[in-house]
């Protein structure tokens, strides 16, 4: 577990009643710098937060106690769910984003977000195939943390999940997102899943090999 710095954001409340965290979503904070992205967590004007901001140096800050339902999901769907906030954690990765100068992560960040992810996990039943990012829950709106994360040395250390591809056919693309958990009616839901699971090409069109990677996803969930 990293060393945490408590830093109280008033941007949270209750989780609906009878809800249980059992989804991890992680997303870039898309500012400048983090002392920006940092002070907006923390404005009760913007009515944005998450739980924990970890830095590029791997220093990890607590804004929302695990027990409130901190507000980082916005708008979103996840395997039939749209509260996704009530049932989540949320971990805000401080990067530039697409809009500011969209950076690798930097491996003492990846290492706090690994301590830190599987401690969570080791206090919530968070199934693998629930660890998304916003742009998963939320693909007609975000594209965080984008293709530069690096989820599949993540799903090597128990967090997450990756696909191993098995036979599929382009046609059951479709019916595969939504098996998975992507909104049915989300029109980016193809681009997203690349963004997530095959980041060497993110078109958002239809091909053999998203097909076989779906399959495989379900197979292994």
């Amino acid at each position: 577990m990293p060393d945490i710095t408590d830093h109280p954001s008033p941007n949270h409340g209750e989780r609906a009643e009878g809800s249980a965290v059992d989804m991890l979503v992680l997303h870039y904070t898309g500012m400048q710098d983090g002392a920006s992205a940092l002070a907006r967590l923390c404005d009760p004007a913007a009515q944005v937060s998450a739980h924990y901001m970890i830095d590029e140096g791997g220093a990890v800050l607590r804004l929302v106690p695990e027990t409130r339902r901190a507000w980082h999901a916005g708008v979103a769907y996840w395997r039939g769910h749209s509260d996704v906030n009530s049932r989540s954690i949320g971990i805000e990765l401080v990067n530039r984003g697409h809009e500011y100068g969209y950076d690798p992560f930097p491996r003492p960040q990846m290492t706090a977000l690994t301590e830190l992810a599987s401690a969570i996990i080791s206090r919530h039943p968070i199934p693998a195939r629930n660890v998304v990012g916003h742009s998963d829950i939320a693909p007609d709106r975000k594209m965080d943390p984008g293709e530069l994360f690096d989820w599949e040395s993540l799903a090597a250390t128990g967090i997450g999940i990756w696909p191993q591809a098995v036979a599929a056919e382009t046609a059951d693309i479709p019916r595969l997102l939504m098996q998975f958990g992507y909104d049915p009616q989300a029109d980016t839901a193809l681009a997203a899943f690349q963004r997530h699971f095959r980041p060497a090409r993110i078109d958002g069109r239809p091909d053999a090999e998203s097909a076989r990677l779906l399959a495989g996803l379900l197979a292994a969930a």
